[in-house]
């Protein structure tokens, strides 16, 4: 099982030192998170400037809320994002749940769910180059790969059983940020759906845990960034009960999800202290042992 980081998003100057320290360790991908309505940086962007300072380490977006974003122009981004990247990229997306976010992108927030199963299947016909609409023609650059399904690497996150059976029909698999208590019921879920829609193969898993490795100033800094993002006093509550904190933990955390089927798990980073990349490091390594 691979082992990612995500990136901190409480300092964007820190970002490419991270992304640099990151591709010289042993880690497989970076990712980021999308908000509109807060102070993160916009995820496109960020990956691509990642992926220009970096030379082996996969970009992803976990997830990218994709009903706030136009098709067409979302199109060309990832698909650009996937050249320039050698790809690299990995397009995780998801509808989001924050009213503030729709509001100030103009959209619907309660027809979010079936905008964006229009929008993924948009992109696919995009991505395989054919004509945007009867009005305007096929929607440029090519990705790398255009053979089924086409375009970049799409993992689908979701909770709810209906959400869940867009990884079957749209994705290439799924990624969940969750503890491995809730975790595993959702990857079989995601599995039964793939073969009852006679897909080849099988979906790639991805596992996300929230992680602050260092002394009490990083933990503290983690701790006050997660309260932060979830406002929602029950939901923060539950995030922080979640955060992994020592070595102990993140290796018995990464251990518990390997038995669960993950392909990978994206330890993600509250603490913008850089110095968290070789920390998570020398804390992982050996975690087979506590399988």
């Amino acid at each position: 099982m691979n082992i990612g980081l995500g990136l901190p998003v409480t300092d964007i100057d820190t970002v490419l030192d991270w992304a640099r320290r990151a591709d010289a360790g042993p880690f497989s991908t970076l990712g980021i998170l999308d908000r509109l309505v807060w102070d993160n940086p916009e995820p496109l962007i960020t990956l691509a400037a990642v992926a220009g300072a970096t030379a082996r380490i996969r970009v992803q977006t976990e997830v990218l809320l994709v009903p706030l974003r136009d098709t067409a122009l979302l199109a060309k981004q990832c698909a650009t994002l996937d050249r320039i990247s050698g790809g690299r990229f990995t397009l995780g997306v998801g509808v989001g749940g924050r009213a503030d976010d729709f509001a100030a992108a103009g959209r619907e927030i309660g027809s979010r769910g079936a905008l964006m199963d229009r929008q993924l299947a948009d992109l696919r016909r995009i991505w395989a180059g054919e004509r945007f609409s009867a009005d305007a023609g096929p929607i440029g650059p090519a990705p790398r790969h255009r053979a089924g399904p086409a375009g970049p690497e799409v993992l689908v996150g979701a909770f709810r059983e209906r959400a869940l059976a867009r990884v079957a029909r749209y994705g290439d698999g799924f990624i969940g940020a969750a503890p491995p208590v809730w975790l595993g019921r959702l990857f079989r879920s995601v599995e039964q759906s793939w073969r009852a829609r006679g897909r080849a193969g099988r979906p790639r898993l991805v596992a996300q845990a929230n992680v602050a490795i260092g002394p009490a100033r990083v933990v503290a800094e983690a701790r006050a960034a997660l309260t932060a993002y979830y406002s929602d006093p029950d939901v923060a509550s539950h995030m922080l009960a979640g955060l992994l904190t020592t070595g102990t933990q993140l290796r018995e955390a990464v251990a518990a999800y390997a038995g669960l089927g993950a392909d990978e798990v994206v330890l993600y980073c509250w603490s913008a202290d850089p110095d968290q990349v070789d920390r998570i490091a020398a804390a992982t390594a050996g975690w087979e042992a506590a399988v």
